[in-house]
């Protein structure tokens, strides 16, 4: 059975209604995380950062970082007693060296980021955490759940489709006669 021009188009129109909101959807929430991301906190302090060496050693860094930790565990004992530790990142380079500790709720899931300074132990912020940002759990779908998850994978599968048949009906309308960049914008 030969597949003519017709039958690819007609799959792009129909697969590229459903996918459009998809498109819409993805390419939107993409562009604020990606803003998010080029211009956050996170990444000012990376770039800030980056070309700085580590005071910090592997020979010989075990009592930096077990001091660093210490201040900020016993600060941390008053500003969030009680509560479980989730992970705590040590940031030795740049101007001021943090110990940023993330605790959990008691019954589970995320509750605060507190960042202290790595050599005094004082609490520079303390902020509400969640392990994904709701804008990253929004572009992803996962925000929605598991049944976003897998809507996320049916939009991901149509818009490969929507490329995949843009490509065919593109591929059997071209006119191999024309010259130039005709031959490809036509």
């Amino acid at each position: 059975m030969e597949f003519n021009t017709r039958f690819w188009r007609q799959w792009h129109r129909w697969i590229g209604w459903v996918a459009a909101l998809f498109l819409l959807w993805s390419g939107s929430t993409g562009v604020l995380v990606a803003a998010r991301e080029f211009w956050g906190e996170d990444e000012a302090l990376r770039e800030a950062t980056r070309d700085l060496v580590s005071p910090v050693q592997t020979t010989g860094g075990a009592p930096a970082a077990a001091s660093a930790m210490g201040l900020a565990l016993a600060a941390a004992a008053t500003a969030a007693p009680g509560r479980p530790i989730d992970k705590i990142d040590l940031q030795f380079k740049g101007k001021q060296p943090t110990v940023t500790i993330f605790t959990g709720n008691p019954k589970g899931g995320e509750d605060r980021k507190l960042v202290f300074d790595a050599t005094t132990g004082a609490l520079l912020s303390n902020a509400d955490y969640t392990d994904k940002p709701f804008l990253v759990r929004l572009h992803s779908g996962e925000a929605f759940g598991d049944g976003g998850l897998v809507v996320a994978m049916f939009w991901g599968f149509a818009l490969a489709l929507m490329s995949i048949t843009g490509i065919i009906v593109y591929w059997r309308m071209r006119r191999p006669s024309q010259q130039g960049i005709k031959r490809v914008f036509w």
